[in-house]
């Protein structure tokens, strides 16, 4: 599977060692920065990653910050992309299994490198379900982003 990852500051350390870990298992991982744990924006490597998703690049990404909510909520204002916070296993593979979300979110400073892995191994491991109650609801959804990104009429600035 090919994949993305990112992070800004806070989640670099936590980074390293999922993408080195991902690495060992013989997945096709690149990431997308930061470079260093000096102070970084969240928002520019959730779009970064959301992007990439877009693009093609890669069939999953995962997001790493200190709390993991900024990212998602970052990386969710994307259409398209369905970025899940997750703190335990059955959230990670159910938010793939039920709602086809395609970024596993993780907080640094909530986690520890073993949960952490535990999360990716679960998100990695599962795919959507594809019952009809799950994309009937992915379609509202997709609805919900398309009445969203119409430009307002009548709408000047900010």
């Amino acid at each position: 599977m090919r994949l993305v990852i990112a992070s800004d500051h806070a989640g670099f350390l936590l980074k390293q060692q999922v993408a080195d870990y991902l690495r060992s298992q013989q997945q096709d991982v690149q990431d997308l920065g930061a470079n260093s744990a000096s102070p970084v924006d969240y928002p520019d490597y959730a779009e970064a990653v959301g992007r990439a998703l877009l693009a093609g690049a890669a069939e999953r990404g995962i997001l790493i910050c200190g709390s993991g909510v900024g990212a998602s909520v970052a990386a969710n204002k994307i259409p398209g992309i369905r970025a899940g916070l997750c703190h335990d296993t059955y959230s990670a593979h159910q938010g793939v299994e039920h709602d086809n979300i395609n970024v596993l979110v993780l907080g640094a400073r909530v986690l520890g490198a073993e949960l952490a892995l535990e999360l990716v191994r679960a998100f990695l491991a599962a795919s959507f379900s594809g019952a009809e109650r799950h994309r009937r609801r992915l379609q509202k959804i997709t609805a919900i982003e398309e009445r969203y990104c119409q430009p307002a009429a009548g709408r000047s600035g900010p």
